[in-house]
């Protein structure tokens, strides 16, 4: 506890250490924004060069590795990383070291599982999927090491280390890519992607001088598991149940439907690079706030879901105030039927917005089961939601009922981060001991 000034002794003298605090805070915010804008700007670059480069078929190809490895991504971040984030944020070096040892070498054993699962089922696929799962197999483990990192130095509060790591894979990436474009198949742009990010992963072991522990996987796995798998189930609805409501849209009201909602995600694509950058630092900020000051983490979680939702809110309201010719010149003959789900979908990342805020607070809390309620209870409406309006009244009504399943299921997490610092108000738990 910081000590009570004596008497006579200047106030003051707690202004500039409170200052530091926020400028720290505010540091690690803002390398945050800086990682996510460095790994949208490197994403969004290889999928229109792979695009413009192969053509559409191909590029579906292309594109079903894609999120194959989204998918794949969030196992492993619910089995090694988001624990990591949780439990050591802001501990000793020497905890989190180790902590980051066993994490990494999970990351980079869940790779290998899965990646041998590719070249397994790669070969019976056969045609132009087959080798370009085959090329994503060999490339998984430098994958999802690169993104152990990345989270391993955001726990750290060294956000700064994560996006120079970023800026190595975009700068290997160009390279690769004029290589991968020479070849020009499918398999060649995999690994040119794959093993760009592998030298950046081999940079990453540069950075923190930290041998990832493959063998000390199993013993992270036992010890994280109260939340490891829960995270796992988490992450997984998460991913699905956005794919199960494309699909699903695109059986009931047809593929254009789907293009008129991505396109208004489009539109929205700036600033929810914003939320997934503010995503990679709320929780080691949350755990932070919980270790420093407990009883203002609630008040934490409500000024970052709140200001999310707030520019949501102002994004979207500038959208509806763009000009029919700029709408036309971004996205062409998609604008026409984007435009009219613009305010839907607004509403719809106003309410995640709000909601992460909560998130955050659960995942701090370590209250995975309260978390996994949660997301499961948004996951359900999101598809429910979107399904049925889809049903009933096209896109536009898909659009609006996404909307309402989305401030529900952010109304449902503020309800368990509610009860959850209620129980931690009279029943403190212990601190977390860690190895």
């Amino acid at each position: 506890m910081t000590p009570m000034p004596t008497e006579g002794e200047n106030s003051q003298t707690t202004a500039p250490p409170a200052r530091s605090a926020k400028r720290a805070l505010v540091g690690r915010l803002s390398w945050g924004l800086a990682d996510q804008a460095a790994s949208s700007v490197s994403n969004f670059a290889v999928g229109i060069y792979v695009a413009r480069s192969l053509g559409v078929t191909a590029f579906g190809v292309f594109s079903l590795a894609w999120v194959t490895y989204g998918v794949v991504l969030n196992v492993s971040r619910g089995l090694a990383t988001d624990p990591l984030v949780v439990r050591f944020s802001g501990v000793s070096e020497e905890s989190w070291r180790g902590a980051v040892a066993r994490s990494s070498g999970t990351a980079l054993g869940v790779g290998a599982a899965i990646g041998a699962a590719c070249l397994v089922v790669g070969p019976a696929l056969g045609g132009r999927v087959g080798p370009a799962f085959v090329c994503l197999g060999v490339m998984l483990p430098g994958l999802l090491l690169q993104d152990a990192w990345r989270f391993s130095f955001f726990a750290a509060g060294a956000g700064r280390k994560a996006c120079l790591n970023d800026v190595v894979w975009g700068v290997a990436l160009v390279p690769a890519m004029v290589v991968a474009a020479r070849v020009g198949s499918v398999a060649a742009f995999v690994l040119a992607w794959g093993a760009s990010a592998t030298v950046a992963a081999g940079y990453g072991y540069l950075q923190s001088g930290i041998r990832p522990r493959v063998t000390g996987a199993r013993g992270w796995l036992r010890e994280q598991r109260d939340l490891g798998y829960r995270y796992l189930v988490e992450n997984t609805c998460l991913s699905g149940a956005s794919q199960l409501r494309a699909y699903g849209l695109g059986a009931i009201v047809g593929v254009g439907a789907v293009g008129a909602v991505r396109g208004a995600e489009l539109l929205l694509g700036p600033f929810l690079a914003v939320l997934m950058g503010l995503s990679l630092v709320t929780v080691p900020e949350a755990a932070r706030v919980l270790r420093r000051t407990p009883h203002r983490l609630g008040a934490f979680c409500l000024l970052l879901g709140g200001g999310q939702a707030v520019g949501a809110l102002l994004w979207g309201g500038a959208l509806l105030l763009m000009p029919d010719r700029l709408g036309e010149f971004a996205l062409g003959g998609v604008w026409h039927s984007a435009a009219q789900l613009i305010l839907p979908v607004t509403l719809g990342v106003a309410g995640a917005g709000l909601g992460t805020g909560a998130a955050a607070g659960l995942r701090a809390l370590g209250a995975a089961r309260r978390s996994l309620r949660s997301q499961l209870f948004a996951s359900a409406a999101y598809v429910g939601g979107g399904l049925g309006g889809a049903a009933v009244a096209g896109t536009v009504g898909s659009a609006w009922c996404v909307a309402a399943a989305t401030v529900s299921g952010s109304a449902v997490w503020w309800l368990h981060l509610r009860s959850a610092l209620r129980e931690r108000h009279h029943h403190p738990i212990p601190e977390v001991r860690t190895p």
